[in-house]
């Protein structure tokens, strides 16, 4: 992502007073994961703006959601502050158990992840937002390419496999479709809201789209742990995995050599936490009013200097 000159200019207005105080420890960049979603960009750039501001120098780089653990458990990478720790294979507990990957600790956010359905869609099926319902009314949401499958779009390829995973464990009358990503899959979900048309979306919240959209959320039986082993809990009673979702914690993660490498950084990562409030509203300047994420960060950053300057005085 390219830096503008307004942001760098704001930034370094920012940075004013702490020169002197810098925390940085080494000169070394911090490379920080920035991942195919909007909010982890702004939690990325946030971070990267105030380490920046107390004198570190930061990369950022694109890295895929499940990917990434690898090169932060080999030191490649080394900060990532909006990790969704529910959707992420073996290699990350692992990573963790073995101390290759550090946990800083949550990020703030308060987050939900589940199938999501237009509200009009309750007046077609009763029944609704019950799983139960939704599967009687299956075909409602089918199209001339899944019929008699209803349409089911998840998350892009490379994020996982859950929804496809529950639809083949309940045997579920809808057709997966991986979104080619987070904005295909908003413009999708825009132009079925806009003529009213079935939509039927894994999706996520924190995120700008339900300030503008209103969706609701399917009731699923709730996620046990053992889940995948007693078909009692979930949809059907002789069925195993077919539960509602594991909801995420969101964690600050970190390599193994984070911490020795750049203490002060490590400290101002521990401290710092964004709410679902303040990632809404700056998602919806990036990708409502199509502004760049680092004018956007910039901006926040000389609005809430007293905020950061906090996690920044936490670290000394």
């Amino acid at each position: 992502m390219k830096q503008i000159t307004n942001a760098a200019s704001v930034i370094g207005f920012a940075m004013v007073g702490l020169a002197g105080s810098a925390l940085a420890d080494s000169s070394d960049p911090i490379r920080i994961a920035v991942n195919e979603w909007t909010g982890q960009h702004v939690s990325a750039y946030i971070s990267g703006s105030v380490l920046e501001a107390a004198g570190y120098n930061v990369e950022y780089v694109t890295a895929g959601a499940v990917p990434q653990f690898a090169a932060i458990a080999q030191g490649n990478l080394h900060l990532q502050p909006e990790t969704w720790g529910n959707n992420v294979g073996d290699i990350y507990p692992n990573s963790v158990a073995s101390g290759d990957i550090v946990v800083l600790g949550p990020t703030g956010l308060n987050p939900i992840e589940s199938w999501m359905y237009p509200s009009y869609m309750n007046d077609q099926c009763p029944g609704l937002p019950d799983v139960y319902a939704l599967i009687e009314c299956s075909q409602l949401f089918a199209t001339a390419e899944t019929f008699p499958l209803g349409r089911l779009i998840t998350y892009p390829a490379d994020w996982g496999t859950r929804s496809r995973d529950l639809v083949n464990n309940a045997s579920l009358p809808f057709a997966p479709i991986a979104g080619g990503s987070e904005g295909a899959i908003i413009a999708e979900m825009q132009a079925a809201y806009a003529t009213q048309q079935p939509i039927l979306v894994m999706f996520w919240e924190p995120h700008w789209v339900h300030t503008e959209m209103d969706f609701e959320w399917v009731e699923f039986p709730p996620h046990t742990e053992d889940c995948d082993t007693n078909p009692e809990v979930g949809i059907y009673p002789d069925r195993t995995g077919d539960c509602g979702f594991l909801q995420a914690n969101i964690s600050k993660i970190a390599s193994r050599d984070f911490e020795e490498n750049w203490p002060g950084a490590f400290r101002i990562m521990q401290a710092l936490t964004i709410d679902n409030e303040t990632q809404n509203a700056l998602l919806s300047e990036i990708d409502n009013n199509g502004r760049e994420v680092e004018e956007v960060i910039a901006e926040w950053m000389e609005a809430n200097e007293s905020t950061w300057r906090a996690w920044v005085d936490a670290a000394n």
